[in-house]
């Protein structure tokens, strides 16, 4: 199940099917309309985004659930948390079921200085990705932040939780800027609380930052990382060389 923090709070449900509990709020989670929860559903854990109390019985609000439904539901991609069902949750009401993300919201990382190598690389990976999943089919979605992002426990795999509420025949440049530049801020937080320096990494966070910047698309991204990390690879590659020739010679003059 997702990790439980002090806020998060355990609440009463009454099933007498038994298919429902162990309903626990996720405060840490909540969006503007709405709540989400994990509990388990026939004794498997999975996760509930619902309308808050005030829109619940709202048609307008339950059509928008509906359509993000409808929009998630015909998503596959390993690094977005998939949709399984929309049901009526007793105590909760119509929500949209998803996988458990059973992990920590990188806003935790942060918060509490557990930044990790591993975590960076699947930030230049796995987040663009998913990023140019969601472009690709056309997803207008939500701002993906720290708190929307999660890595698993064990292979810290990095998942979406909230990944939109519609689709649209195409998107507008606005839209592509805006994730790029989000990813932008997303790595720029990230890189103020390591213990290290990445100045060519803290440079395409700025780019990205940049409404007038040379990023258009996230493969413009992909790309500027390929060329950071190949150039990496290229300074270890000569390095090694070096103390290679040095140790022949030295060798030679014994």
């Amino acid at each position: 199940m997702a990790y439980i923090s002090k806020e998060e709070k355990k609440i009463p449900i009454s099933d007498p099917t038994g298919k429902w509990s162990d309903l626990t709020l996720l405060p840490e989670w909540e969006e503007q309309y709405y709540d989400v929860y994990t509990v388990r559903k026939h004794g498997k854990w999975v996760m509930l985004k619902a309308l808050k109390k005030e829109y619940a019985e709202n048609p307008k609000f339950r059509q928008m659930l509906e359509r993000e439904f409808d929009t998630r539901y015909q998503l596959a991609h390993a690094n977005i948390v998939m949709v399984n069902d929309l049901e009526e949750v007793p105590g909760v009401g119509l929500a949209i079921i998803t996988d458990d993300a059973y992990g920590y919201s990188l806003r935790r990382l942060i918060d509490e200085k557990r930044l990790s190598p591993q975590i960076i690389h699947r930030l230049e990976t796995q987040l663009l990705d998913a990023m140019g999943y969601i472009q690709e089919n056309h997803i207008v979605h939500f701002p993906i932040s720290p708190d929307t992002i999660i890595f698993t426990e064990y292979t810290q795999n990095l998942k979406l939780i909230n990944v939109g509420y519609d689709q649209n025949d195409s998107l507008s440049v606005q839209d592509t800027r805006a994730d790029i530049q989000n990813y932008g801020k997303i790595l720029n937080e990230v890189l103020d609380n390591l213990p290290t320096s990445l100045p060519k990494l803290r440079a395409i966070a700025k780019k990205a930052q940049d409404p007038e910047g040379p990023y258009r698309t996230v493969s413009d991204i992909q790309l500027a990382i390929e060329r950071r990390n190949s150039s990496q690879i290229y300074v270890w590659l000569c390095g090694f060389i070096i103390i290679m020739l040095v140790l022949l010679l030295w060798l030679e003059l014994k």
